[in-house]
């Protein structure tokens, strides 16, 4: 009878951790895609950044060049004015020459007006001489104004060409950058499967250590006893067969790859009395992780590829008032991510 009555419980299947676990797993995955996400924006920002500070001081250069371009316009149209003006008055003189001319060879007047009359032609032939010459200056100027402006162009249309250079190099840096982002979490994401491997080998199947996604969760009871976060001797066993693999791990990863192992501390809901070590399950849960990563420490393994954390009962993997849905909750997770 008791036979028939053990097989009947081992029959009984109960659907809901599974499907905690998986809806858990598709929760962290989303979170590892947008941390990934939110890491690309900041080597994007920092990019577009730089390119922002390009394009401003080429702004700020192409804005100097249009104002020195409009005020060299202003000085050649001001000169082309001048000229205009003189050239005006030069033929004005030279109708007056040609009129004084022509009184004196017709012999029309008398010596005395014809004295006059010559002194008064000689004056208008020396302002006509004068005439020509600033016309002769003011056309130097304009030319001189014209290469200036040529060079202005010039300049402006380089400044325009760097823009378009800088823009390009920006948007291919981008691209670069993601297809490297990408790379990088693939061969994170094998190592992590090769890793995960050898604990399954390591560990063994056993009901209180589980693979959930990408983590490997521990039942806190194998750590650690109630209420407390000092390493039982049970459990340093258990993370003394972690440790060589975390060893060959970070002897095989390429140093290139930011990685670390996150040691994640969880406890059940119920409140401690506050009385105690501890004030809070969040006090608790994060002096158990810290224990765990001291002992891996202690064991060789590299300080900078250990992170704890504490997430107290705020991140339950059965909400049930159980007692098995309480003993559940109270874990330590492994969990290989990017620093």
């Amino acid at each position: 009878m008791a036979t028939g009555r053990r097989l009947g419980r081992i029959r009984t299947v109960d659907y809901w951790p599974g499907f905690v676990d998986a809806l858990s797993t598709l929760v962290l995955a989303i979170v590892f895609l947008m941390a990934v996400f939110a890491l690309a924006q900041y080597y994007l920002a920092q990019e577009v950044g730089n390119r922002d500070t390009a394009l401003d001081r080429l702004n700020r250069e192409v804005a100097e060049l249009t104002n020195l371009l409009a005020l060299e316009r202003s000085g050649r149209r001001n000169a082309e004015a001048d000229l205009a003006a003189l050239r005006s008055t030069l033929s004005a003189a030279d109708a007056e020459r040609a009129r004084l001319q022509g009184l004196v060879d017709m012999g029309a007047a008398s010596s005395g007006q014809t004295s006059e009359l010559s002194r008064q032609l000689e004056s208008e032939k020396n302002v006509s001489s004068r005439a020509l010459a600033q016309v002769e200056i003011l056309n130097q100027q304009i030319a001189a104004l014209r290469r200036q402006l040529a060079a202005i162009e010039d300049a402006l249309n380089a400044s325009e060409a760097r823009e378009r250079e800088s823009q390009a190099r920006v948007a291919d840096l981008g691209q670069r950058l993601n297809v490297a982002l990408a790379q990088k979490v693939q061969e994170l994401a094998r190592y992590r499967s090769d890793f995960f491997g050898r604990l399954r080998a390591i560990l063994g199947n056993r009901p209180e250590i589980r693979i959930v996604g990408d983590r490997f969760v521990f039942q806190s009871e194998v750590f650690f006893d109630g209420g407390q976060a000092v390493l039982k001797p049970e459990g340093q066993a258990e993370l003394d067969k972690l440790a060589p693999a975390l060893l060959e791990l970070d002897r095989t990863i390429p140093p290139d790859i930011a990685w670390v192992l996150r040691i994640d501390g969880h406890t059940d809901r119920r409140p401690l009395s506050g009385s105690g070590e501890f004030r809070s399950n969040w006090h608790l849960s994060a002096a158990r992780a810290i224990s765990v990563v001291q002992y891996l420490a202690g064991k060789g393994v590299p300080p900078q590829r250990l992170l704890a954390a504490g997430f107290g009962e705020f991140q339950p993997l059965d909400l049930a008032e159980t007692e098995d849905a309480l003993r559940r909750n109270r874990r330590i997770e492994l969990k290989l991510t990017e620093r």
